[in-house]
């Protein structure tokens, strides 16, 4: 991350402040959810994206750093109700807005935090930005739903997931490129090569969130460990591993998948099988993958600090630990 912090250090340090600026209220329960949201941690990637392609598209005007705080304020909203629909106990490693205020508050305070993003948006003024922005969130809310169709489903393709993948989490990575690119006035075909620049570090990003749910600590992690699986969320190291496993494996793992609460001999279990089928080297390498498709849509531009710091973040996608 260091070449993107030395181009846009202090333009992330404005954003933090217009995020304490966007979320005044009158009512002082919304700003007391929405700061220990915004405040909690996060590495400001949605906003860094947007910053970026806005210099790689040749903008350096005051409207990105307003725009990259709604960014992130969508982003926010949607870990509100994320975390409410999965009954999450932990986020960034601290106690989640719903176990402190209840899903009550979680619900209502995202709710606010999503209508005031559009208020932001159109005080900016820019359809072609409300556009984008609005689709995204349309498509943020489908990608909810598939998931929750798709909850416990062992059959899943590998296609449908990275669907899911693309709806849910990429199509707001995506959209912060576009915003920039917007920004830039720059062509179609750059917009689109930014665009989809984006969206593949997405899904490079979500494929290693997923990774983590089963390699890392608590601490790096910042969530609960196993809690995919509990939720019955079936993510591409275990798709690799019921392609690979036996009949017999392949229905302890669906046993182990309906319970409502697992043991720490379930996760053990499946944690295993996951290690000897090479889920995660299978994942880790689709991960990179999309990071090769990331730079290739960057050669569509000219070499400049963007670029390089752009072409940075991807690499940094798959070596993090969150």
């Amino acid at each position: 991350m260091d070449a993107a912090l030395a181009l846009i250090g202090e333009d992330l340090k404005n954003v933090e402040l217009q995020f304490k600026k966007d979320l005044q209220s009158d009512v002082p329960l919304i700003r007391k959810v929405g700061e220990y949201v915004l405040s909690s941690g996060g590495k400001r990637i949605r906003p860094a994206l947007l910053l970026l392609s806005a210099q790689l598209c040749g903008y350096f005007g005051e409207r990105s750093v307003p725009l990259a705080s709604v960014v992130e304020f969508i982003h926010t909203a949607t870990l509100l109700h994320d975390d409410v629909v999965d009954n999450a106990n932990l986020r960034r490693g601290l106690a989640s807005a719903n176990t402190l205020w209840g899903n009550e508050a979680s619900v209502l305070v995202g709710d606010f935090l999503f209508s005031k993003s559009f208020s932001l948006m159109v005080a900016d003024g820019d359809l072609r930005i409300l556009k984008a922005l609005a689709d995204a969130t349309t498509i943020i809310s489908e990608g909810e739903v598939l998931q929750l169709v798709c909850t416990s489903d062992l059959d899943i393709t590998v296609e449908r997931y990275l669907e899911v993948v693309r709806c849910k989490t990429a199509i707001l990575l995506s959209a912060a490129c576009e915003v920039g690119a917007i920004l830039g006035e720059v062509s179609p075909e750059l917009r689109q090569n930014i665009t989809d620049y984006g969206m593949e570090l997405g899904v490079a990003f979500q494929l290693m969130d997923d990774i983590l749910d089963y390699t890392a600590t608590e601490e790096q992690f910042g969530k609960s460990i196993g809690h995919d699986l509990e939720e019955g969320k079936i993510t591409l190291p275990l798709i690799h591993t019921l392609k690979c496993c036996t009949a017999d494996e392949r229905e302890v793992i669906g046993g182990i998948v309906e319970k409502d609460l697992l043991s720490d001999e379930d996760f053990a279990q499946v944690f295993g099988l996951v290690h000897r089928y090479g889920g995660i080297e299978h994942t880790i390498e689709a991960a990179r993958g999309h990071v090769a498709q990331c730079k290739k849509h960057l050669e569509a531009f000219p070499p400049s600090p963007a670029r390089d710091a752009l072409a940075e973040l991807a690499e940094y996608v798959v070596t993090r630990a969150k």
